[in-house]
């Protein structure tokens, strides 16, 4: 065995348990061309409107969902959006777009740059896996007839590299596990590479709460809240009744960024009428979130307002965790070497002073335990500027 210098061995004991994005790169993406971002526990994109804040938070999430394993024309229902507008054909008349990502944590950074053909066909044309100055995944497009890119990865066996085909409508990453046989410590090192990649990219909740779908009743159902928090409600059916402290804390922020006096947060189901399930005295199945002003008035969400109810629906998001949001984790991984990424476009949208200031603190110390992360996007970092702990990346028009 190596023993290690006192310099590596304090890289090695500094080095994060749980995998994490530390930045994004867009070679070329919608607005952005060779741009790197650093992305910290809590990072906010910052700029106003067609700065590229939205498509930087669209890439994360592109990145996330291939690293599931999710096929290209899932991610990217339009491709040719992602193409930066001056970009100009080849001779092929082929165009596309590039981005990237480092990952940090117990391997050390990991970086993973996907080069995607958007015209004539959507394909990945290029991928490349590298960790400390070596490359342990490369693909290439040799043939374009073919449904398939040629890939070699590091084995340090007695061979230097294994070449493979590999399919051009997903990541390579991801299926290394697949191909790898893990003999050889080359080999070995690939797949502690790619599951920290992979790792570090799923878990990733994207979410844009729309108070027009808050405000009603909803069906009881999953309980997992969707991206656009329109069941708000039967989530807080759940979560109010299997974990009473994160309820409190939850009470606490809607106390501090909703007008006038709150008790309780709650659902109530619905009675139903004639011809509903239930029949007539009965419940129809759904249920509707309430105030409680503590005074025996219950006011339904329908009538707050937009900022308070984004309010809310983001204070849950950052209160609970993987299993109550619809995210696509990784099922064997254990939860506790794993970090829930939160996307939040228009982090600040419908906000007041107040507001945006008690959430951002509240997401300050959500993330500074570590089991959570933000990205978020707003259009003016300024107010943020006094809390400890927040990134912010201001990005240009």
């Amino acid at each position: 065995m190596t023993a290690l210098s006192p310099g590596s061995r304090a890289q090695a004991e500094a080095r994060p348990d749980r995998p994490s994005v530390v930045e994004l790169r867009l070679t070329a993406f919608a607005a952005h061309r060779r741009a790197g971002f650093p992305l910290g526990p809590l990072s906010l994109f910052a700029g106003p409107s067609g700065s590229g804040k939205s498509s930087a938070l669209r890439a994360y999430e592109a990145l996330a969902r291939l690293g599931g394993g999710a096929e290209l024309d899932e991610v990217f229902p339009d491709p040719v959006a992602c193409v930066p507008e001056r970009a100009r054909p080849d001779a092929q008349r082929r165009r596309g777009f590039r981005i990237g990502c480092t990952a940090d944590g117990p391997e050390g950074p990991v970086r993973l740059d996907v080069a995607v053909q958007a015209e004539p066909e959507l394909r990945i044309v290029g991928e490349r896996l590298t960790a400390g100055g070596l490359t342990l995944l490369e693909t290439a497009l040799r043939d374009p007839g073919r449904r398939s890119v040629q890939a070699a990865w590091h084995t340090a066996g007695s061979s230097p590299v294994t070449r493979a085909p590999l399919p051009d409508d997903r990541l390579g990453t991801p299926l290394l596990p697949l191909r790898v046989a893990g003999k050889t410590d080359g080999q070995r090192q690939v797949l502690a590479a790619a599951e920290q990649m992979v790792v570090a990219l799923r878990s990733v909740f994207a979410c844009d709460p729309l108070p027009r779908s808050m405000r009603g009743a909803v069906p009881l159902g999953a309980g997992r809240l969707l991206r656009g928090c329109g069941n708000l409600a039967e989530v807080l059916w759940r979560t109010r009744s299997e974990c009473g402290r994160r309820h409190g804390l939850l009470v606490d922020a809607v106390r501090a960024g909703c007008a006038g006096p709150v008790r309780d947060l709650l659902a109530e189901r619905q009675p139903g009428g004639i011809g509903r399930i239930g029949g007539v005295g009965g419940m129809d199945g759904t249920v509707q979130a309430l105030l409680d002003r503590g005074d025996g008035l219950r006011t339904p969400l329908g009538r707050l307002g937009d900022g308070e109810l984004r309010y809310l629906a983001l204070s849950l998001v950052l209160l609970t965790g993987p299993g109550v949001l619809e995210v696509d984790t990784a099922g064997e991984v254990p939860a506790a070497l794993q970090t829930l990424t939160v996307l939040a476009d228009g982090f600040d949208r419908d906000l007041d002073v107040r507001q945006r200031e008690g959430l951002v603190r509240l997401a300050a110390r959500m993330c500074e335990r570590g089991h959570i992360r933000l990205v978020g996007a707003v259009s003016d970092a300024s107010w943020a500027a006094g809390v400890g702990g927040v990134t912010v990346v201001d990005l240009e028009p």
